[in-house]
């Protein structure tokens, strides 16, 4: 029943894992978007990327210790926009609405929660998204990056957001949590700058990206690579490719769900395995697939195809602590850590939370483990997330 409910809130349901928003609670939390820029940004593999930008959004106020910041990161198809509404008129919030703001889970009435668009940004054509990536003009061409873009990986998305912290006098959070690829971030937080963090979230996450989950992503990349229009990434002077992309993005949002999920979609549109469509004409494609074609197809006018394979390439490179020894790099974590891994996520399965946190465990660290229930797969970590809104609250005040 509570999945069918769901259902019925097409709006959210049908934008999947690209546009995810909570759409079920009303907030008077108002935000806008801000811009960083930094003259020259070296990444973790060497190279410079010069006037970077990224946007930010906070929520609540900064005490005057400086010592009440919540750092939120984002996953793979989001952006900074965690909780509240750009306006009043704005039809949905953002997308961890329901436990970011005043009395909730992560209270900002108690604390300074900020979020920061990442590098590659995936909703690079979007107005509310700033982000440096493939799509941006290089400066030393006048010309869009393209694949020139200098490969980024998940320590790069951290040191961004260090460098925005310390640009605003903070030198400690309170805590650092994120889902999807914003866990990947928050435990490398954790491991690469200890001291800055004492309590460290992870939901739907992983400690690294084992052969598995590596190769999956790829099935992201190929369609984009596949496409007429890619030419090697060097397309922002012709047609995109919009055609790569849908695909790519169709394969998301299938990863992101769950059978239940889609089998309850289908009974919803009457589909059948033996539609007429189909039957009588191989161009024709069955009520599920248009289903999935068309909401990936409406996604992808905001987003850009390079981007999206910086952000897999980056997921791909991921390992806490970007070292060759997991164990070693999870050593140097202080903070305390809690995991909330999805019981039925396909995507990033919960043995890859448990893994670093039965590592953590045997490590001395107090760590916490409890798996997100709910038909909606890697998404009961987004749409489901207030089930652990106690617990949240409770972990953050210890």
């Amino acid at each position: 029943m509570q999945l069918r409910r769901l259902l019925t809130r097409t709006s959210l349901i049908l934008l999947s894992l690209l546009t995810c928003y909570q759409a079920t609670a009303t907030t008077d939390l108002l935000v806008e978007k801000k811009r960083f820029e930094l003259d020259a940004f070296t990444t973790f593999g060497g190279k410079t990327i010069k006037q970077l930008q990224v946007g930010w959004e906070s929520y609540g106020k900064l005490n005057n210790a400086k010592d009440n910041v919540i750092l939120i990161t984002h996953y793979f198809s989001a952006s900074s926009h965690a909780a509240g509404k750009y306006t009043p008129n704005d039809t949905t919030p953002g997308y961890w609405d329901a436990i970011i703001g005043p009395g909730k889970a992560i209270d900002t009435n108690k604390y300074f929660v900020l979020s920061v668009d990442t590098l590659a940004n995936l909703n690079a054509f979007d107005p509310n998204v700033i982000t440096t990536g493939p799509a941006s003009i290089n400066p030393d061409t006048g010309k869009a990056y393209g694949l020139t873009f200098p490969v980024v990986t998940i320590r790069d998305f951290v040191n961004v957001q260090k460098a925005l912290l310390a640009n605003l006098g903070i030198t400690k959070l309170h805590a650092v949590i994120g889902a999807s690829m914003g866990s990947m971030q928050a435990l490398d937080w954790a491991t690469a700058y200890p001291d800055w963090v004492p309590r460290m979230i992870s939901v739907i996450g992983s400690g690294q990206s084992d052969a598995w989950t590596t190769a999956l992503l790829e099935q992201w990349a190929i369609p984009i690579r596949l496409d007429k229009n890619w030419a090697n990434g060097d397309y922002y002077d012709g047609e995109r490719p919009l055609q790569g992309l849908t695909a790519a993005l169709m394969f998301i949002t299938q990863d992101a769900l769950t059978p239940a999920f889609f089998n309850t979609t289908g009974e919803s549109m009457q589909y059948s395995a033996m539609e007429e469509g189909p039957l009588n004409d191989i161009n024709k494609s069955h009520s599920i697939v248009t289903w999935l074609h068309d909401r990936a197809e409406n996604r992808s006018k905001l987003m850009d195809a390079n981007h999206l394979l910086y952000l897999v390439r980056a997921s791909q490179l991921y390992m806490a602590g970007h070292s060759d020894n997991l164990r070693e790099a999870l050593a140097q974590v202080k903070a305390k850590t809690l995991f909330l891994p999805s019981s039925n996520d396909l995507l990033l399965m919960p043995y890859l939370a448990k893994d670093a946190s039965d590592t953590l465990q045997a490590l001395g660290n107090n760590t916490h483990y409890q798996e997100l229930s709910g038909n909606l797969g890697h998404l009961n970590g987004v749409l489901g997330i207030s089930q652990s809104a106690k617990q949240i609250s409770s972990f953050l005040q210890e």
